[in-house]
């Protein structure tokens, strides 16, 4: 009876759209594959949030399926992105839905690159009823530098590429205790146009994992269901290196990429005065021995 109730609420779980996620609670006994490496499409204009991209799970399949990272419009103004995360716990892997709210919540401490480095978002803030963009994370092209600004990633990020918190090989980070206060109902849903791209993800069989093996051809679209658009990007083997270096916190005390002063001009060496000549050395005259008469005279030198 238990095992018939398990699938029958797994079942139904992958025909719950991700709008009602949030009230639905999974458990899996297979581990989500660690996150793939991939690059980030430029913002395509104002008002968009980079929500990263995660493993979702396909009953049907019993497989997991990348959700493609994409730029989302926000649903209003001020609003912030909370990323799902999955949660080991002794009866599995428990998915919490991401959801949208004014500040970022607690996500498992997962690092998901560009801004989620495992606490909060450094890809950019509201600023006046705009988003500003932090050059320094997100991929900004020319368009959009108006709207931006350049502050190099701070605190330590999440090691590794790990796709969930607990157990011996997920995450570790507890919630702050600001995080903890996020005050029930205020939680917005997922939009529309993040309830279809994640259906297409699903119902797309090259996104399984146990086709790309870790590796999907769609990791990261420019807006949400753009699968074949123009500026998708496929999984990398390793790190791209604008993640590489510009998703790195700075050492403390070590001043970030666009915060160095310029090299100051060196100084042009100056002349050594030149040592004083010195004296020739003046020979005393011997004495002539006594009882041998007047010493010799020496022809002065011509």
């Amino acid at each position: 009876m238990k095992t018939f109730l398990v699938r029958t609420a797994l079942a139904f779980a992958t025909l719950v759209p991700l709008a009602a996620a949030a009230q639905v609670s999974l458990s899996i006994t297979l581990a989500p594959p660690p996150l793939p490496y991939y690059a980030q499409p430029p913002v395509p204009g104002d008002g968009y949030i980079w929500v990263p991209g995660y493993w979702a799970w396909n009953a049907d399949d019993s497989d997991y399926y990348w959700v493609p990272a994409t730029w989302v419009l926000a649903p209003g103004e001020g609003e912030l992105w909370t990323p799902g995360w999955w949660d080991f716990q002794a009866a599995g892997y428990l998915w919490h839905a991401g959801y949208w709210g004014r500040s970022v919540g607690y996500y498992g401490g997962i690092n998901y690159g560009y801004g989620y480095s495992g606490t909060g978002y450094q890809g950019g803030r509201w600023d006046h009823g705009s988003f500003r963009y932090n050059r320094a994370v997100s991929h900004i092209d020319a368009a959009h530098q108006r709207n931006s600004f350049s502050a190099p990633p701070s605190g330590p990020a999440a090691p590794g590429r790990t796709s969930f918190h607990g157990g011996a090989q997920g995450t570790h980070t507890a919630p702050t205790a600001s995080q903890r206060r996020v005050p029930a109902g205020t939680q917005g849903a997922p939009t529309p146009d993040q309830v279809q791209h994640e259906h297409q993800a699903v119902t797309t069989p090259a996104q399984r994992a146990t086709v790309s093996h870790g590796a999907p051809p769609v990791a990261a679209t420019p807006r949400p269901s753009a699968f074949v658009a123009p500026g998708v990007e496929r999984a990398r083997p390793t790190p791209p290196p604008r993640e590489q270096a510009l998703n790195r916190p700075q050492p403390a005390g070590r001043p970030g990429p666009e915060a160095r002063p310029e090299a100051q001009p060196r100084p042009e060496p100056q002349a050594r005065p030149e040592a004083p000549a010195r004296p020739e050395a003046q020979r005393p005259e011997r004495a002539a021995p006594a009882g041998r008469g007047e010493p010799r005279q020496e022809e002065p030198r011509r």
